[in-house]
């Protein structure tokens, strides 16, 4: 199938459901994501913030960018004038870098704190006492430039469902917790971004409202 009828079939599959698809464009070609675009598709994440800087020169300017890999303080600048959504904060200091950015061309950056819920250790994210550390922080009070929309996390590399499940109602368990405390008010903290191309389908379930979709929609990544 091209990557057409590919995003047209999973975009079927979430027709009624309040659910975001971001085409992960790690390691594909300026021409692969080009095809995508003019399918009609306009949201896609990458990994690498050196990578997604390169890939936007080529690409039009109405594409909705997200960040979905481990970000560097050092690579912030790059993406902070664009970026759409910076799905994958996970420290205090990544925060204040992106504050102090947003700051200098005075832009409010959209960030979701990402969850460790994946028993992997090569996973990154925040457990919820680190994040509800950082939320009530006079630091975080400081920050006007930053807006936490919501939260992400990555489920173990694992064929049994059953640990996926467990992993995904965990962090949206976190999300309530969150909300009531942090957020109750504000209707923009809504997200939970949950699901790759291999369990996607039980991120729906458990409520995911971002996808990150890659390998279903591009084929195999490309690392020549």
């Amino acid at each position: 199938m091209s990557v057409k009828e590919n995003i047209q079939k999973i975009l079927s599959e979430l027709k009624d459901k309040k659910v975001k698809l971001v085409a992960v464009t790690k390691t594909q070609a300026v021409s692969a994501i080009k095809e995508a675009y003019d399918a009609g598709h306009k949201i896609f994440g990458e990994n690498k913030a050196q990578e997604l800087a390169a890939k936007r020169e080529g690409l039009p300017d109405d594409i909705e960018w997200h960040m979905i890999g481990h970000l560097q303080t050092n690579k912030v600048k790059m993406i902070v004038p664009f970026i759409k959504l910076i799905q994958s904060v996970d420290s205090l200091h990544l925060l204040k870098e992106i504050n102090k950015e947003a700051e200098k061309i005075d832009r409010i950056v959209d960030c979701l704190l990402q969850i460790k819920i994946a028993k992997e250790e090569t996973k990154y994210g925040l457990d919820i006492a680190e994040a509800v550390d950082i939320l009530q922080s006079p630091e975080f009070e400081k920050m006007d430039f930053i807006r936490i929309v919501g939260l992400m996390g990555m489920a173990t590399l694992t064929d049994d469902e059953q640990i996926i499940h467990s992993e995904f109602k965990h962090l949206h368990h976190d999300f309530k917790l969150i909300k009531e405390r942090f957020f109750r008010d504000k209707s923009y903290f809504k997200e939970i971004s949950l699901g790759m191309s291999g369990d996607y389908k039980i991120a729906i379930e458990e409520g995911s409202t971002i996808i990150r979709v890659g390998s279903l929609i591009f084929g195999e990544r490309n690392y020549a």
